[in-house]
């Protein structure tokens, strides 16, 4: 919208034809980073590399959405969410990549995204640090034979993964909308995988799970070039446990230090990310006080006064918050 050009560009010679794009959301910019260390690695010369290069033929977008990216908005610069622009195309960027779609005619669709610190594998209390979906071609959420074949893939993801975090792999919830550009995708009969770069620990820089959606990105690839979904089921893909939004930031256990009213209780604060002054900031948010019974926390503290928290003018921040919220 804003007058920057869209790239895309092709990469090996095989037969398999395999569309990937990135940064359509453009505050979610992990991905971008995975699929540039894969196109490193695809030119590398290693013999994996090889390999793929000479079974498949890749067609790559690294960034659908610069304006949102400048930005850091998921909208793009017309306030649109892209993912939801996939049936009316009214926007340039929307267009832009159905016209890729329908021109190159892929064999198969990676859609690659960021997804919020508030996700867990299932009811674990392990964090869905990388989470995949199959997304549904109707309402019914029916077992397709593209669908099916995206769920083996993504199984096979999982596998791999599951001895580098194991336990931290989530299930995107599958209902169906139609305006999604990757339920659209698979509509057209095309096995269509969603990847969700996700959090873990301390890790806002998000740098370990640009390398676990590494893995995954060339795991995917192997098992497409060698046919490897066949050794593997749809049972597997809905062994995946489903995303259940179980997880805060920071849980405070001992808010009484606040305001002894909140004895036994817990404060649940999440991030809110902003871009200031041309710099991404994390600002803490109170958002549930407590029990917060089956939710945990990437940090857990007993009191504000742990050096953990931060500088202590957030600390009074998050004490006013702490009131506000109370009133």
């Amino acid at each position: 919208m804003q007058g920057e050009p869209l790239y895309a560009f092709p990469l090996g010679q095989g037969k398999k034809k395999v569309m990937m794009w990135s940064q359509m959301h453009g505050n979610e910019s992990t991905t971008t980073k995975a699929l540039w260390d894969l196109v490193n690695f695809l030119l590398s010369g290693a013999d994996l590399a090889q390999t793929l290069m000479a079974q498949c033929r890749l067609m790559i977008v690294p960034m659908l959405n610069p304006d949102g990216a400048l930005a850091y908005t998921r909208e793009n610069a017309n306030g649109v969410d892209l993912n939801r622009d996939a049936q009316d195309l009214t926007q340039p960027e929307s267009r832009a990549i159905r016209q890729l779609f329908d021109r190159f005619l892929p064999d198969h669709c990676f859609n690659l995204h960021d997804q919020r610190t508030l996700f867990g594998a299932g009811a674990s209390g392990r964090p869905a640090t990388i989470s995949f979906l199959s997304p549904a071609c109707d309402a019914s959420r029916k077992l397709g034979p593209n669908r099916k074949v995206a769920m083996q893939i993504i199984a096979a993801m999982d596998a791999r993964l599951q001895t580098i975090i194991p336990g931290q792999v989530g299930r995107f919830d599958d209902s169906f909308n139609a305006n999604c550009i990757g339920d659209t995708f698979q509509m057209a009969g095309v096995p269509t995988l969603l990847f969700e770069a996700g959090h873990q620990g301390s890790d806002y820089q998000r740098e370990d799970s640009r390398e676990f959606m590494f893995q995954a990105l060339l795991a995917a690839l192997e098992t497409i070039a060698l046919d490897g979904h066949q050794a593997f089921s749809v049972e597997d893909y809905f062994r995946i446990p489903e995303n259940e939004k179980r997880f805060y930031d920071i849980i405070l256990l001992r808010p009484e230090s606040v305001d002894p009213k909140l004895e036994g209780r817990k404060v649940g604060i999440r991030y809110r990310e902003e871009l200031r002054s041309g710099k991404i900031e994390f600002v803490p948010e109170v958002v549930a006080i407590g029990a917060l019974e089956g939710h945990f926390a990437h940090l857990e503290l007993e009191t504000l006064d742990s050096k953990d928290f931060g500088p202590e003018s957030v600390r009074e921040d998050i004490v006013k918050l702490i009131q506000e919220f109370e009133n």
